[in-house]
């Protein structure tokens, strides 16, 4: 069975089409601009491509795994083959599994709730709250933040190493910071946790939509990422790897979809027979729209081929780099240093500005979406702020009115369909910014910095 699908007429010189590409915003100083979206890092606009494939199936939708009629056959068929397109994406390996989740937050969460007994977890502060938090009930280690990635690979290392009792480990970390968009060094690090008996996850929420991730050649256990961050809609996400812990756990939801057989004891109890595939983990009606979009992003993604996709953000962050660079009160975040591998995401904080205001300015004056705040990665930019990495913080702005400092950071990124014009008036606006100050008045409104009316 087939479902129509749009048709991929997609240059690899230029931006990839997204939805949202045409939408103009009004300005405070007035009149109208197209909105620069520089906020990929948090959620990356749909692309056109994923879009009309999810239009063109949505007259087909049908319950999946559950009916006996043509669209719910042709449903589970676009359910079932959208898992082996993901598998293909990540270079799984034949027993590997795939399972389809909210988010990489829902991924990892799942992957904590099928830790074996006394399993302990070794995690980098530097990770994002998705993967940093999920740990609730296993022994977690959390490890300094490295400076290179050779004191990463040294730090798990020792860590590993001294562990006591030697039983079950997993080693989180993630693919590419979605602070300073810093590539880490994914496949020596798996390599030091296999050496020590460990396990491994990849957080490639920010890794996936940038680079080719493939679980063989990293020699990664798992992978987790979400469809919003690699140019599908909301709400659809992935856990994929190794299926033993998965196989002997209970699942992470009890119902229908995860259960194979379910019968009446005698004493009137409930005997239920998990299934052993993904489904085990999947109960309930699955989210159909979001898995095939995340597998029609994927054949997207690979048919525009990542060496062209690389090699054209790179571009881009160099272009930003430089503009940044030739601005004095900007200061940008990094780990491992200027000449580290990264990806389109950039933080950086501006001497004299609040950063909630800066970010403010650049919407209302110029229409431009960034990301102010904590990231939802508290410890590492605390750390890289030079402030104590355990204070608490919020996710969001700060209460520090304009122009007062604030403990928090601007965060510019961008990717497959980011045009050119975007980031060179975002790299005007920093410079028009800095040197002439804000335009207009702004004013702290439920911890935000917003255009005083």
């Amino acid at each position: 069975m087939s479902v129509p699908t749009a048709a991929a007429d997609q240059s690899l010189c230029t931006p990839l089409p997204v939805l949202g590409r045409d939408v103009t915003v009004p300005l405070v100083t007035g009149g109208e601009v197209t909105y620069a979206a520089l906020d990929y890092a948090a959620s990356a606009p749909a692309l056109q491509r994923v879009w009309d494939d999810v239009a063109a199936y949505a007259p087909y939708y049908g319950s999946v795994h559950r009916g006996a009629g043509y669209l719910s056959q042709l449903s589970t068929d676009l359910f079932e083959n959208s898992r082996v397109t993901v598998a293909e994406f990540l270079g799984c390996r034949a027993d590997d599994q795939v399972i389809f989740t909210r988010s990489t937050t829902d991924s990892l969460n799942l992957l904590a709730a099928v830790l074996p007994a006394d399993c302990e977890v070794f995690v980098f502060e530097t990770e994002h709250h998705a993967s940093l938090l999920p740990w609730r009930d296993a022994r977690v280690t959390y490890l300094n933040a490295p400076r290179t990635p050779g004191e990463a690979v040294r730090t798990l290392e020792s860590a590993l190493a001294d562990r006591d009792p030697y039983g079950p480990a997993l080693v989180c970390v993630t693919g590419a910071s979605n602070v300073t968009g810093e590539l880490w060094p994914v496949r020596e690090l798996a390599a030091a946790a296999h050496a020590h008996g460990a396990r491994i996850v990849l957080d490639a929420a920010q890794l996936a939509p940038h680079h080719p991730v493939d679980i063989q050649d990293l020699d990664v256990d798992w992978v987790a990422f979400s469809g919003h961050k690699l140019y599908a809609p909301f709400g659809s996400g992935v856990l994929a790897g190794r299926a033993d812990w998965l196989q002997a756990s209970e699942p992470y939801l009890a119902g229908g979809g995860a259960s194979r057989k379910v019968a009446r004891r005698a004493d009137g109890g409930v005997d239920v027979e998990w299934h052993d595939s993904a489904a085990r983990h999947e109960a309930g009606s699955p989210n159909v729209i979001g898995v095939y979009s995340i597998a029609s992003a994927c054949k997207a993604l690979t048919e525009a081929g990542f060496d062209s996709l690389v090699a054209r953000e790179q571009y881009l962050i160099g272009k930003v780099r430089d503009g940044l660079a030739a601005v004095p009160e900007v200061k940008v975040l990094s780990l491992f240093g200027d000449d580290a591998p990264r990806v389109g995401v950039i933080s950086f904080v501006v001497d004299g500005w609040n950063s909630s205001h800066f970010a403010a300015a650049l919407s209302a004056e110029y229409g431009i979406g960034v990301r102010d705040g904590l990231f939802c990665a508290h410890p590492l930019v605390r750390t890289l702020l030079g402030s104590d990495p355990q204070s608490q913080g919020e996710c969001g702005a700060p209460e520090a009115a304009p122009g007062e400092k604030s403990l928090n950071a601007i965060r510019v990124s961008f990717g497959a369909g980011t045009p050119d014009e975007h980031v060179e008036r975002f790299v005007r606006a920093v410079t028009e910014l800095v040197r002439d100050g804000a335009r207009w008045n702004y004013r702290t409104e439920d911890g935000r910095c917003v255009p005083a009316v």
